[in-house]
């Protein structure tokens, strides 16, 4: 696992970390049948979920840190534990040097948080209205609330969405509404728990474009969760990856990459549609028509050698290469973990 030591970075430039940190949650078992119901109300059976087990986890100010990992694999209770919404079992939190729990009133005043499947705007009003409201609630200066607003509207697109009722509002522009709420008192830290999740190419580009731009202009640091690794892979240099409630990599899209196999895809359209070339060095992934698809480690075989060997039995009309595509390569090292792991226990 490629890991990085980000134990020696000087305290002052840490804007994360956790230590050991484990989160269980005790979970109602129900057995089957009328039977086990009236069983479940006399004697109620619970069962452990071990959501985080033992996290060590740092990340530094300015960093844009990538999140991921499988259905139930902790990641958002590990933001959750960020924000200060839950607390741990054991273990040491430390948010931009606050406790998130003992320190909570400081600490909200610092971050920033957005939930993809949730909202703090309120529905029936104008989106502006909700707006408004954290201006007056969190006491945010005028002048500062003004020039933050200018620049979210700017960037985020809002000058027509601001008058807007919430209900109203499409989820891309739901979501560029919740992102410049989440900004307007100056966060250090923003935590983006699926924020491109349901949206079209035109709304995942837009999100992703400003959070980009907010690391290049405001240098907040920002964790990001998604099921969708290309939009990550776009975002964040650093990748950490969790599952089962525990750290399986971190490091870079390219190291991560790496843990797979280094295959390339090659496809070759042929002169027609005939039964594809027989590659001694090369995998057949499907094959459509006059569209060919192979797998490739050009470690071991140049494309120069492939195409040589093509050109033998077929007419090439053309060829493109590539890497795999993310998902496919997380996918593959998914089923590497759980295949190395007998424990089938699910997590939150």
């Amino acid at each position: 696992m490629g890991t990085p030591d980000h134990s020696v970075t000087r305290t002052s430039a840490i804007a994360v970390e956790l230590r050991q940190v484990t989160k269980t949650y005790r979970q109602r078992v129900r057995p089957p049948g009328l039977k086990g119901s009236l069983r479940a109300i006399l004697r109620p059976a619970f069962r452990e979920i071990h959501a985080l087990r033992g996290v060590d986890l740092t990340i530094e100010r300015g960093e844009t840190l990538a999140y991921a990992g499988p259905n139930g694999a902790g990641k958002s209770t590990t933001i959750k534990l960020l924000a200060g919404i839950l607390s741990p079992e054991a273990g040491h939190i430390r948010v931009l040097g606050l406790d998130p729990v003992k320190d909570r009133r400081r600490h909200v005043a610092r971050i920033g948080v957005v939930f993809g499947q949730r909202t703090e705007l309120w529905h029936d009003h104008p989106v502006g209205s909700s707006f408004e409201w954290k201006r007056v609630v969190w006491n945010i200066d005028r002048a500062d609330y003004d020039r933050m607003l200018g620049l979210v509207t700017e960037l985020l697109d809002l000058r027509d969405i601001l008058p807007a009722l919430t209900r109203e509002l499409s989820l891309g522009q739901r979501m560029r509404a919740d992102l410049g709420l989440a900004l307007l008192h100056e966060p250090e830290l923003l935590l983006l728990d699926e924020p491109t999740i349901g949206l079209d190419v035109l709304g995942k580009r837009r999100i992703l474009g400003f959070v980009k731009e907010l690391k290049s202009t405001q240098r907040v640091t920002t964790v990001v969760t998604s099921h969708d690794m290309a939009d990550l892979e776009v975002l964040a240099e650093r990748v950490v990856m969790i599952d089962r409630g525990s750290i399986s990599f971190d490091g870079s899209f390219g190291e991560l990459r790496a843990q797979v196999n280094p295959r390339r895809v090659l496809t070759i359209e042929t002169a027609g549609p005939e039964a594809p070339p027989a590659l001694a060095e090369a995998e057949l992934a499907k094959s459509e028509a006059n569209r060919h698809t192979f797998l490739y480690d050009p470690k071991t075989v140049s494309i120069n050698a492939l195409l040589e060997q093509v050109a033998r039995t077929h007419e090439v009309l053309d060829v493109e290469t590539h890497r795999p595509d993310i998902d496919e390569v997380i996918a593959d090292l998914y089923s590497s973990w759980h295949e190395t792991r007998k424990e089938p226990e699910p997590n939150l």
